[in-house]
């Protein structure tokens, strides 16, 4: 079944699959091939070649829910493909992400348009409102360039298209689906200057002027995403891309990066973004492993969903400032704590 919360949706199985001709005793002495262990046996995974069991937090990378269907551990399996990095070269880069063409990404000032109340007589002393705030692009079109060919090594390894919009395929929800009003509670509305400023992001990822930000390939994590240099606290970091669908179609989905994107008062109507085919950054950003080993929380991301022109979307946004080379991570749990991300660190 799914599992949903204010900010995500997640599809797991609660025990490692058995085969049914099988007693539950059977399983009794399965310990983990990692770390010894047979604590936690919700968590213990069985490969369905050699019936070794391991932990999930234990396999590297960490998998984050039990995989629908047949699974084989890392000897069965093979999987020791060296990642293939994608070519360093602008002109395979501006076709990759179709940004318009110019000479080597000129940056242009990354300039706050909004218009400006004027001060009218005297000191006026009021309740300042917190404003987001534009990504900063890296100077150096080079760094930029490095910064961009991260994310395609990542997505062309999980197989997946770019996609910096919310995509609607046939079979799938339409976009008349996506009605913030059916919202049932916990999304804000996007003020007006908030919007010109998302959409001054978007404006600028279609220039080639890129969030500095880098995905990197960790044995643990597997693809993740950190600072490239330093970002203030309120700044948009990406919004949440990919397939609109309805939750009602994907509670036997076993994607482990599915976003809730409106959670109605009548759950037919409950949507989710789901990133396994089209999608952006925000996919390889971390929603678990998100504490270190005493229990202390790394997130430095909230995970926000805004109601834009009365559709729904999801942003990621800094809630603290964060320098550069720190590896991003948001709350999964959100408000609720069922989903044990203590485990993975």
């Amino acid at each position: 079944m799914a599992t949903t919360t204010g900010k995500t949706t997640f599809r797991r199985r609660t025990q490692a699959p058995k085969p049914q001709s099988q007693s539950e005793t059977d399983y009794i002495d399965i310990c983990c091939e990692e770390c010894g262990s047979g604590n936690v046996p919700d968590q213990l995974l069985l490969c369905d070649k050699c019936d070794r069991g391991f932990h999930l937090f234990c396999l590297r990378p960490i998998l984050a829910c039990v995989p629908q269907g047949q699974w084989f551990c890392p000897s069965c399996s093979n999987q020791k493909k060296k990642l293939k990095q994608f070519p360093l070269i602008q002109t395979k880069i501006v076709d990759f992400f179709r940004i318009q063409r110019s000479s080597n990404f000129p940056p242009k000032p990354c300039q706050d348009n909004r218009k400006k109340r004027k001060r009218l007589g005297g000191l006026v002393v009021s309740k300042k409102k917190r404003k987001l705030l534009p990504f900063n692009p890296s100077e150096d079109p080079a760094r930029r360039l490095k910064q961009m060919a991260s994310l395609a090594t990542a997505l062309t390894a999980t197989g997946t298209e770019f996609s910096n919009e919310l995509t609607y395929v046939p079979g799938m929800a339409l976009r008349s689906a996506n009605r913030a009003i059916l919202e049932r509670g916990g999304m804000q509305v996007l003020s007006r200057e908030d919007t010109e400023t998302l959409n001054l992001c978007k404006n600028m990822l279609k220039r080639g002027e890129w969030p500095p930000l880098l995905v990197v390939f960790d044995s643990k994590e597997g693809f993740t995403v950190e600072a490239d240099r330093f970002i203030k606290d309120l700044t948009i970091i990406t919004e949440y891309t990919g397939d609109v669908d309805y939750l009602t179609n994907r509670e036997q989905d076993d994607g482990d990066s599915m976003m809730t994107l409106i959670s109605a008062t009548d759950t037919s109507q409950s949507l989710v973004i789901c990133p396994d085919k089209r999608g952006n950054i925000a996919r390889f950003i971390n929603g678990i492993n998100n504490h270190t080993p005493d229990g202390k929380k790394k997130q430095n991301l909230k995970c926000v969903r805004f109601n834009v022109d009365s559709e729904c979307r999801v942003l990621l946004v800094a809630i603290r400032d964060i320098p550069k080379g720190e590896r991003l991570y948001y709350d999964y749990n959100g408000y609720e704590q069922e989903y044990p991300t203590q485990h993975f660190v």
